[in-house]
């Protein structure tokens, strides 16, 4: 998500069969209508008719991101109204929503019918025989994405999807049809769907895909779009050319002894309890096995996944799966769940020394395999499905490796499984905010980490996976530790990385400890990577341009036919949009694919996007508007030359300006043989005058949510609530409960 960005670290958990919770709501942006007031001076507007229980259709953005569904009352004059508010009508047993002092209205979090009515109510204060009112239709909304929300599918392979609805009771039905990915056409094939109705669980229904019996040799995306009313998720169906078969619902599972790691686990007592009543918990991913000097053997995973951001106690009971995946019940409380580590150390976060968010717990015996196998790892086997394997250790003697710019990796998480992406932007300082509970209430700080790798792909992340192992995908070698992520505008993933080898470092130096750890792993090995590809460069392209933009870019037009000169190899120029600033226009500047000339970064005021091609395409118009094909490396000194225009400025601009938080060294997707200053800028604070260059080097810029460790904001779905199972007054657990260890 979603990001999560959120993070995508502890991802809240779903209810309990039998039990019905209470949904925050999450939501996208519509657009703006004006109510009829009931007296004139007293006018209500910009709010929505019709929303789900997700807020599907909001028309605003609250501090943290989420949208929400806002409505002004204004005066006669046109002036703010200082109004109270009332609610009636709703549901019959969730209610009709609530109403902030903002004119923020939140939704019922269920219904036990397939549509409701509400009525707000605005009383003027200065003068309560005034009031205006207006009727909201709330219809059920996805509780989360579909399960699962991705998977690679061999030709003619099958997998079935399943998606919840917040509904108890009522007859609504999920509708799903294959769409068409960015570049492909729709593809497969979708059974009957099955739904099921009651009125104490929330309404189910499910639908069989089945494969095209022939695929494109480089593989393909494709998509099962879920809808209900004017809800929508998704799930992205990558169809294998080399007959690769993976869901990522085995992730989440409760695994056999020895476990593998890669998959669903925690601390056993990360939940958010109200006296007997569990109101949230949380999960994440068991990553990779170390080893210290003496030969002991850890879980590595993160701060926030295994010692709860600082909140726990050493000696915490480990557990697999973890809570989020065993309905909220610890082990102790009930089955499904079982303690296989104990929490040994851990990376204050809110130390000013520590540069990374990790944690490990010392393994018990003959729970965890001792060679560190990861799931999905591995080669295909016979069905198509992937084996665990080892990561590759033989490289570099388990230190790990560093990652550069463009390299495939690949991480097997909780939630979305074995995917693969690519490092996209290196030395990054970023501003991460960390909670004190599950559901994201109790502020808990804002780390300032430096020196990270930012990691990009459709698909490669989501809530859960935090902690997973980041490996080079050409050989399995430790690269990195994931830790926080999101979706940007464009929609694609955004995650950060901590180093492998400053991960290392980070527990041997700040641990307290004082031993080393290495990790635990077998010879080097390629990674069959499942790629969900990166829309990036698609989606820039695709955003229009305003009309003064476009102004702007026809008068640079003139000053831009001054460069075009064959001999030197400019081909030629032409207007075109940004794929460095989205939603920007751009002088396109034909070169010689076989010549480097000297292109400016910008000609009269606007960004240059440099493109390789010939004169004869030039001069038929065949020629591509924009940089679509895959990122190579960069020169050492344009990469140089980043770093020190990045570290020069970076700081600085992070300080005096809120709405950025993060600054790092990647690529240009306007003209990839130079380097760029990446720049990640809050969505709900988006700044009007981003320069185009800093110190002489582009910059890039990716606008998300701001950065956080459980939900993403971008993730379709509300957090969720469970109730504790009738007449018990065991919780919250103990999480410090004994287990064998070595």
């Amino acid at each position: 998500m979603g990001s999560r960005a959120c993070s995508f670290g502890r991802l809240l958990t779903l209810m309990a069969a039998a039990a019905l919770p209470f949904v925050l709501a999450g939501c996208g942006v519509g657009s703006a209508r004006t109510m009829q007031p009931i007296n004139t001076a007293l006018t209500l507007a910009g709010g929505e008719t019709s929303i789900d229980t997700n807020c599907t259709g909001c028309n605003a953005t609250h501090a943290g991101g989420g949208a929400v569904n806002r409505i002004t009352s204004m005066q006669a004059d046109g002036g703010p109204a200082d109004v109270t508010w009332t609610l009636s009508g709703g549901d019959t047993k969730a209610g009709a929503g609530s109403m902030n002092s903002a004119g923020e209205y939140t939704p019922p979090g269920f219904l036990t019918a397939d549509r409701v009515e509400v009525t707000l109510t605005a009383q003027l204060k200065s003068d309560p025989s005034i009031t205006a009112t207006t009727h909201l239709s709330i219809t059920p909304g996805f509780l989360e994405p579909l399960a699962p929300e991705n998977a690679a599918v061999a030709p003619g392979g099958t997998i079935t999807l399943s998606g919840r609805l917040a509904q108890a009771g009522g007859n609504t039905a999920i509708r799903f049809a294959v769409a068409a990915g960015t570049r492909e056409s729709a593809a497969g094939t979708l059974g009957p769907v099955e739904c099921t109705h009651a009125r104490d669980t929330f309404t189910t229904c499910t639908v069989t895909y089945t494969a095209p019996t022939t695929v494109d040799a480089a593989g393909s995306v494709t998509y099962v779009e879920a809808r209900a009313g004017a809800a929508k998720t998704e799930t992205a169906i990558l169809l294998s050319a080399a007959g690769v078969t993976s869901n990522p619902a085995r992730h989440r599972e409760a695994l056999s002894w020895p476990v593998a790691l890669g998959g669903s686990g925690g601390n056993n007592g990360d939940l958010d309890a109200h006296g007997s009543t569990v109101a949230d918990c949380c999960g994440g991913t068991l990553g990779a096995l170390l080893a210290d000097s003496n030969g002991h053997q850890y879980l590595l995973s993160n701060n926030h996944v295994l010692a709860r951001s600082d909140h726990a106690a050493a000696g915490d009971a480990v557990v697999q799966p973890g809570l989020i995946d065993n309905n909220c019940t610890p082990y102790g409380d009930g089955p499904g769940t079982t303690p296989i580590a104990s929490l040994s150390a851990w990376l204050p976060l809110k130390s000013a020394q520590t540069n990374a968010d990790a944690a490990i717990a010392l393994i018990g015996t003959r729970t965890v395999d001792q060679s560190g196998a990861i799931l999905e790892l591995g080669s295909k086997q016979a069905d198509g499905t992937l084996s665990a394997a080892a990561p590759g250790v033989s490289s570099t003697d388990g230190k790990g490796e560093t990652g550069k710019l463009t390299m495939k990796v690949a991480k097997s998480g909780r939630t979305t499984g074995l995917t693969c992406g690519a490092v996209t932007a290196v030395d990054v300082d970023v501003n991460v905010d960390y909670f004190a509970d599950c559901a994201e209430t109790q502020p808990y700080l804002t780390k300032l980490f430096t020196h990270q790798m930012a990691l990009s792909g459709d698909r490669f992340s989501d809530a859960g996976d935090s902690g997973a192992l980041v490996v080079d995908a050409a050989n399995a070698e430790p690269v990195g530790l994931f830790f926080a992520g999101g979706v940007d505008a464009s929609g694609v993933v955004q995650a950060m990385a901590t180093p492998a080898p400053e991960v290392l470092y980070e527990l041997s130096a700040q641990a307290g400890t004082g031993t080393s750890y290495s990790f635990v792993g077998g010879a080097d090995h390629a990674v069959s990577c499942l790629s969900y590809g990166d829309s990036t460069v698609a989606a820039a392209q695709r955003e229009p341009l305003s009309t003064v933009e476009m102004a702007r870019a026809a008068q640079a037009l003139f000053a831009a036919r001054l460069l075009v000169n064959p001999s030197q190899g400019i081909l030629g120029v032409a207007l075109g949009k940004s794929s460095d600033r989205v939603g920007e226009a751009a002088i396109v500047v034909y070169v010689d694919e076989t010549m480097t000339p000297n292109v400016p970064v910008q000609v009269g005021g606007m960004r240059t996007m440099v493109i390789p091609t010939t004169e004869q395409a030039v001069a038929a118009g065949s020629a591509p508007v924009a940089n679509m094909a895959a990122m190579t490396g960069l020169t050492s000194a344009a990469l140089n030359r980043a770093v020190q225009a990045k570290q020069q400025a970076a700081r600085q601009w992070m300080q005096e300006n809120s709405a950025i938080f993060g600054v790092g060294v990647g690529q240009s997707l306007d003209n990839p043989r130079e380097a760029a200053v990446v720049i990640y800028v809050d969505r709900s604070r988006l700044l009007k005058d981003l320069p185009q260059t800093m110190d002489g080097v582009r910059t890039r810029y990716v606008v998300m949510d701001r950065l956080h460790v459980t939900r993403s904001y971008m993730t379709a779905g509300p957090a969720r609530k469970c109730m504790a199972k009738p007449g018990d007054e065991t919780m919250p657990l103990d999480p410090r409960i004994k287990i064998p260890l070595f």
